[in-house]
């Protein structure tokens, strides 16, 4: 249960943080040798693992406290020139996550979850081959949409009765799936779209592989011994292609401004709009996605403004660590940085901050987007208990990647 008295101390600790970091005065103000951003987004994750039933009250509370900390030391922080720069990113990520809602929804009025257990594997292999395909969507789709349709297909497999490892592995194969494709992750896209060739993040691959390996089988084990699958089929189940041509639109729309505008978001609602007039849109998943979705956009808007600069240069150390620290510091802002810094093996870092993201639900944008509907998911203490084969995992692919194909930094792209 959560105390009341828990949120009023969070909230006089940021306020003791921000007082603290005032009083201390400089351009970059520390207090006890941290800076006083890290401190207040530190808080706010912890209030996201105490308060998770209230993530986004305790995320935008985080928020307004950094921006205030921001206004008072940094004479030259503008929040309206902070939000123009983020602002693409942000409405972005809004429109995949609630587009991808709708998605989902289609995806599963096609029926084809209703008749799919007739076609799985029976007993825990069953369910390794839907973390498989999981894995294979990534590849082609972004890994929201993958992470959407896995645990659409497992609400239905097992009867809604899943488990949360094994939602942590749905997560954990839309991310690694996505992490040797440049059209499979966000992270992955702004390499691409930066001057990375998609050749020097295929070997992310030779981590991901054995990665899903790992924690897929522990995972199937886990959810067999929790619920089998049910290989009935729902009486009256009839497959509806019409929906699942709205998925194939949605998909598509999705790829095509990916590639053309930087923007998947526009072609996701333009193949929505486009489909709704031909079948009815349940416009309902979206109101119900929204608070959700908008706990990670504030989620990430605190993490823009922390000074990231100081993360440590490039090395395969220290792109093991971004694997954890992506788990609650946002991948894209450490992604950029990167990109900046340069000298990185971009299919090293494409695992690591992908892959890593996994670790606690509200490291990825396929945690939170999975979260949405199945809201038991947003309990740190139990992701990471249920969900223990996803960090081993990570740290064995890692190992196999490094003694197969080693460190490789890549010249300057740009």
């Amino acid at each position: 249960m959560e105390h009341p008295a828990t949120k009023l101390i969070g909230a006089a600790a940021m306020a003791g943080v921000v007082a603290a970091a005032r009083f201390a005065g400089g351009a970059s103000p520390e207090l006890f040798g941290v800076r006083a951003e890290f401190l207040l987004f530190g808080l706010t994750l912890a209030g996201v693992a105490l308060l998770h039933h209230r993530t986004f009250e305790v995320a935008a509370t985080g928020l307004a406290f950094i921006v205030l900390l921001k206004i008072l030391c940094a004479p030259d922080f503008s929040l309206g020139a902070h939000l123009v720069h983020e602002g693409p990113i942000l409405t972005n990520l809004l429109g995949l996550l609630l587009g991808f809602a709708v998605l989902a929804r289609h995806f599963e009025q096609s029926e084809l979850p209703e008749i799919l257990p007739r076609y799985l594997p029976d007993h825990a292999l069953g369910g390794f081959v839907l973390l498989v395909m999981v894995f294979v969507l990534s590849a082609f789709l972004d890994n929201i949409a993958a992470a959407m349709i896995g645990g659409t297909l497992a609400m239905h497999v097992y009867k809604g009765h899943v488990d949360i490892g094994f939602l942590a592995a749905i997560v954990a194969a839309s991310n690694a799936g996505g992490a040797g494709s440049v059209l499979g992750d966000t992270t992955t896209t702004m390499m691409w779209i930066d001057g990375v060739s998609w050749l020097d993040v295929l070997h992310a691959y030779a981590a991901a592989v054995p990665a899903l390996l790992i924690f897929g089988v522990a995972a199937a084990w886990q959810q067999h011994r929790h619920q089998p699958i049910q290989k009935d089929v729902t009486p009256g189940a009839q497959l509806r292609p019409v929906r699942l041509i709205a998925v194939a639109l949605i998909l598509g729309g999705t790829i095509a401004t990916n590639v053309l505008l930087d923007f998947p978001a526009a072609g996701v609602w333009i193949a929505i709009a486009a489909c709704a007039p031909f079948m009815k849109t349940d416009w309902s998943v979206v109101l119900k996605s929204l608070k959700g979705s908008l706990f990670l956009v504030a989620l990430v808007l605190c993490a823009s403004l922390m000074p990231v600069e100081a993360l440590p240069s490039a090395s395969w150390q220290s792109a093991f660590g971004l694997g954890f620290l992506s788990a609650v510091f946002d991948n894209i802002p450490l992604t950029k940085l990167a990109l900046d810094q340069g000298g990185y093996d971009w299919g090293v870092l494409a695992y690591a901050v992908g892959f890593g993201g996994s670790m606690i639900w509200f490291g990825s944008s396929a945690g939170v987007a999975l979260s949405n509907i199945f809201p038991r998911a947003k309990s740190v203490g139990a992701w990471l208990s249920r969900g223990w084969h996803v960090p081993l995992a990570y740290v064995l692919g890692f190992l196999v990647l490094q003694l197969t194909l080693g460190w490789n930094p890549h010249p300057p792209h740009k």
